[in-house]
């Protein structure tokens, strides 16, 4: 062990705990201070925290975004430029881009070709250290190389002092006092309907009840880890309006009776990490009372670990592979405590409706945010009621389709939701609507295509992030994401193989990625035939 090295790495700890849990907040801490990780830095860190190489190397390998150098390698290039090459920025032109860059850049900047940013919106994205780029141009890159900008753009947004002018955390206080039961806040929640934003759509109340009884200490965990194509609520809700998510964290937390909350958030949204820092400082300074103590993690660029066990393999400073159930997390959760994992919307709704009634949220037709993307005029977050249509969508909210489309298709729930086309435009976009034509609406993101758009590239381009963002840890889903993607690559499709290994990964694959992967291509199958060339 190198004393220079040591001393360097203890140097940009500072003052942080050595626990092997917080390996994943080390490793960033040393990226952004070094710009990458040296083979001499994972050693270093593996003696400090008192683990063994092969556990340091095997977490940081894992994660697209750390950057892992030898010692006799040349160093990488001063910036890395990631552009999104999922579908909504596919469709906006980036590998234009991309081309752009290269030829201004090359060899200068490194290039990468990186998924979805939850920029959707504002395609085509592109990120350098810490600054994301939405509408990115080469004059885009090239400022900021120029500049060395690499501080996150915060966005305006409501401020702690606002929030409280507006009788935000009374609802959070009376708990406190105990002038609000805990009871109620479940019956409030259940007269609601409140079901979960993140995708599966399970009823709020119940799943919380799922803590009764279960010993302490108990733990709350976020999901702000959307990385689903097309989807960008969540940025959404964080990037405006913070503490009205932070007050239903709290309360979530009052009523499971748990002692920490832990907000996992993308790292991909260097922007909302800067907003929750500062906002959970001021929290903790103001008068409000808190039940529980507020962590926030930053993942490192796996889609993976936005399913729920293995967000707390991430947690725990380990890979993101799911964990086989049971036991559940209700049961056996983050370091093996009783865990709640809630998504950010879902927490987001709960101050509302506790301050406006259960029947107030019903009688407003149960409303969410959906994100609209691809080729609509003006796409962005919509809020709608449940059960609001695609078409809707487009000509309600978003202005139409683009000039010079015509409305085709649409993804009614993200990447893994599925395919339709514009006949079926007026399906609700609700939970246990969608099933029987074979999709689900998951977290509500919607990417609209025209008559210009070829189905089979876009399941292409769906399919591929599946296989990219495999974690590799089942067959069903490893190998089946790969075979999928190489018969999709012929010009006439085997079909029957296609629908044979879809099955196959649906019922043996451990989590849902593997399960949801082969959607698109049976959703083309079934509404586009698929098999013409």
């Amino acid at each position: 062990m190198l004393p220079s090295a040591l001393e360097e790495v203890r140097e940009i700890l500072g003052d942080q705990p050595r626990h092997p849990s917080l390996l994943i907040e080390h490793l960033h801490l040393i990226q952004d201070a070094r710009g990458c990780l040296s083979s001499t830095h994972l050693a270093t860190l593996a003696f400090e925290l008192k683990l063994s190489q092969a556990e340091v190397y095997e977490v940081a390998s894992f994660y697209h975004h750390f950057e892992i150098v030898k010692e006799n390698d040349a160093n990488p290039p001063q910036f890395t430029v990631r552009v999104c090459t999922s579908i909504a920025c596919d469709l906006a032109g980036s590998e234009a881009l991309i081309t752009r860059l290269e030829h201004n850049f090359g060899g200068v900047v490194r290039i990468i070709r990186a998924p979805c940013m939850g920029a959707c919106d504002k395609a085509p994205a592109a990120s350098m250290g810490k600054r994301q780029f939405p509408r990115c141009t080469v004059e885009d890159i090239g400022n900021a190389a120029e500049n060395a900008t690499v501080t996150p753009l915060v966005p305006e947004y409501e401020h702690i002092d606002d929030y409280v002018e507006r009788d935000g955390y009374k609802t959070l206080m009376k708990l406190g006092a105990g002038s609000l039961p805990s009871e109620h806040v479940l019956d409030e929640l259940e007269a609601a309907g409140l079901r979960g934003m993140g995708g599966a759509g399970f009823p709020v109340a119940r799943k919380w009840k799922f803590l009764e009884g279960s010993k302490k200490p108990r733990t709350l965990v976020v999901n702000a880890d959307e990385g689903e194509p097309g989807t960008f609520k969540d940025r959404f809700c964080l990037e405006s309006q913070p503490h009205r998510f932070l007050e239903g964290a709290l309360i979530a937390a009052h009523v499971i009776e748990a002692d920490e909350v832990y907000i996992y958030l993308r790292d991909e949204y260097p922007q909302i990490h800067e907003i929750l820092s500062r906002e959970i400082d001021a929290l903790e300074e103001s008068s409000v009372p808190l039940p529980a103590r507020i962590h926030l993690r930053r993942g490192a660029g796996a889609y993976i670990c936005g399913e729920e066990t293995a967000l707390l393999e991430s947690l725990e400073g380990k890979r993101g592979l799911p964990r086989n159930r049971p036991p559940y997390p209700a049961q056996k959760g983050l370091f093996g405590r009783p865990t709640l994992i809630n998504n950010v919307e879902t927490l987001f709704w709960v101050g509302e409706i506790l301050r406006n009634g259960g029947a107030w949220y019903r009688d407003q037709g149960r409303p969410r945010y959906y994100s609209v993307s691809g080729r609509v005029k003006n796409p962005g977050v919509v809020l709608a009621p449940s059960g609001t249509t695609a078409i809707q969508l487009i000509e309600q909210h978003c202005g139409g389709m683009a000039d010079g489309e015509t409305f085709a298709a649409y993804l009614p729930g993200g990447a893994s939701g599925g395919i339709l086309p514009a006949a079926l435009a007026g399906v609700p976009l609700d939970f246990g609507e969608l099933e029987k034509h074979g999709c689900f609406v998951g977290s509500g993101a919607v990417v609209v295509f025209s008559e210009h758009d070829d189905i089979r590239n876009v399941a292409r381009n769906l399919v591929g992030f599946f296989e990219d963002e495999s974690c590799g840890q089942c067959t069903p889903c490893r190998v089946g994401c790969e075979k999928l993607l190489t018969m999709m690559a012929e010009e006439n499709w085997d079909t029957d193989l296609m629908r044979e290994l879809a099955d196959t990964m649906r019922d043996a694959s451990i989590c849902g990625l593997g399960q949801a992967a082969p959607n698109p291509v049976i959703s083309t199958l079934n509404y586009f035939k698929g098999n013409s060339g």
